[in-house]
């Protein structure tokens, strides 16, 4: 019957039952994923495939859904990390990637509404040509990540300490929600027309609706970059300087500090051949303001300790920005690796990472653990720490390494809660995090739920992600 529904509604031709494609629906590009499939375990997965092509028939599938009472997985491009496609209890897996149409571009507001399955290649081939970008560049830009996902995970790209995250882009979304209603948002996100509707429903990973479009801000193809180099001898100095240019409200594109552990990685993938803690910066615009923030930074690094070394490694580094993502050089099992990345005011972070570290190599010391950081996301307040624990001879046996595995992941994770951090800064939650969702939100965690089953009142949007649970 949920078959035969979902055939009249999109045509035979955009559903599937077919167990390699049910598997690729659920596959995404998380540890946990990648594990099983090199093992040839099963991944949980739907029961029916459908491809929806207007954001009506997603609606009009979360009602049929709504009337089965079965659970409704959404997906994108598939290059999170934190098992949000897993289909942990069967049900509909909601392929969006139809759904690619540029809806309209707005070159006086300098927006464009885009539906929720335009990748970034999609949007930079529209926009080139006039001159504009949308400012978000993930390291799965070229993977396949979609506006939706983008957006479902409040993505953050390279240049996000100018421009912002995803959410930070976004100025109106669209999204389906049970029993099958298309709800839209406030058409501007700064008001004082009551709560942000916009707020919560990005970031909640298709748990509180399924989005089928957004408007987004672009921004101007910068007239001019400039490319600095820095070295510090310890990455504490290199956080020092960092705070200062932000709290100087000095704005560059990127800015990126790497332990000497991370350096070491960055120097074999771009082949720098340099030492210390490094930072890397690009500032971007107007010649004038370049010229300006360049010499403002360089001042403020040299002050705090570092020796400014020229253009080539930050420019090498900017050329060579999606290669620790590309095949060949991104960790993949056998061996067990997780980004735990974090964000903290600035007065935290220093101890946070100090902890962090301790923990993984000492508390694993048995398994020969390794931990690298980076600092690469800069806010007025505080930074985010882009940071990794590796051990590169794990156990064989598969369910012994996902046991490993899960108990980093309880280390680094409640180190980070100890330390003013938060669970993750921009890579989402999915099953792999929801376990601690109640330890950060304490006493308001049962007002989050309630708001999921206000919305949400049988659970069968993406049941099993952001600690949600299963469908009732």
């Amino acid at each position: 019957m949920l078959q035969h529904e979902l055939s009249d509604l999109v045509g035979a031709e955009h559903i599937s039952i077919d167990p390699g494609e049910l598997t690729r629906q659920a596959a995404d590009w998380s540890w946990m994923s990648q594990l099983y499939q090199l093992h040839d375990i099963d991944l949980p997965t739907a029961d029916v495939m459908v491809r929806p092509g207007t954001a009506e028939q997603v609606a009009a599938t979360i009602r049929i859904a709504t009337d089965h009472r079965v659970p409704v997985v959404p997906r994108g491009g598939g290059s999170g990390t934190q098992g949000g496609t897993l289909a942990l209890y069967g049900g509909i897996a909601l392929d969006l990637t139809r759904m690619d149409r540029i809806v309209e571009i707005d070159e006086t507001s300098l927006v464009v509404k885009a539906e929720a399955g335009v990748t970034g290649p999609q949007l930079e081939q529209a926009l080139e040509p006039l001159g504009l970008a949308v400012a978000h560049e993930p390291g799965s830009f070229h993977f396949g990540a979609t506006v939706g996902g983008w957006l479902a995970a409040r993505g953050s790209g390279v240049r996000s300490t100018k421009y912002g995250k995803a959410e930070d882009l976004v100025l109106q979304a669209d999204v389906a929600l049970p029993p099958g209603k298309l709800v839209s948002t406030l058409p501007v996100p700064s008001h004082a027309a009551g709560p942000g509707l916009l707020q919560l429903l990005i970031g909640s990973e298709g748990t509180m609706g399924v989005l089928t479009s957004a408007t987004l801000r672009v921004d101007p193809i910068p007239a001019a970059q400039a490319f600095l180099t820095y070295e510090f001898e310890s990455v504490f100095d290199g956080l020092e300087a960092g705070r200062r240019v932000m709290t100087r409200r000095w704005r560059p594109a990127v800015m990126r500090l790497y332990d000497e552990a991370d350096r070491h990685k960055l120097n074999d993938i771009l082949g720098l051949g340099l030492t210390g803690a490094l930072l890397v910066v690009v500032c971007d615009g107007d010649q004038r303001l370049v010229d300006l923030e360049a010499e403002a930074i360089t001042a403020i690094c040299t002050e705090a300790g570092g020796s400014f070394i020229g253009p080539d490694g930050a420019m090498a580094w900017w050329k060579g920005k999606y290669e620790p993502y590309a095949k060949g050089t991104a960790p993949a099992p056998p061996s067990i690796f997780g980004t735990t990345d974090t964000v903290c005011t600035f007065d935290d972070m220093p101890d946070l990472y100090r902890a962090k570290r301790k923990n993984i190599e000492e508390g694993f010391a048995e398994y020969g653990a390794e931990y690298t950081a980076h600092f690469s996301h800069w806010f007025p307040w505080g930074v985010m720490v882009y940071d990794r624990f590796y051990v590169h001879e794990p156990p064989t046996d598969p369910m012994e390494a996902l046991e490993l595995h899960d108990r980093l992941w309880d280390s680094a994770v409640r180190t980070s809660l100890a330390h003013g951090g938060v669970i993750n800064e921009h890579h989402g939650v999915g099953v792999k995090l929801g376990r601690f969702m109640s330890e950060q939100y304490g006493e308001a965690w049962s007002y989050v739920q309630a708001i999921k089953r206000a919305i949400d009142p049988d659970g069968i949007l993406n049941p099993g992600k952001l600690g949600f649970g299963a469908p009732r």
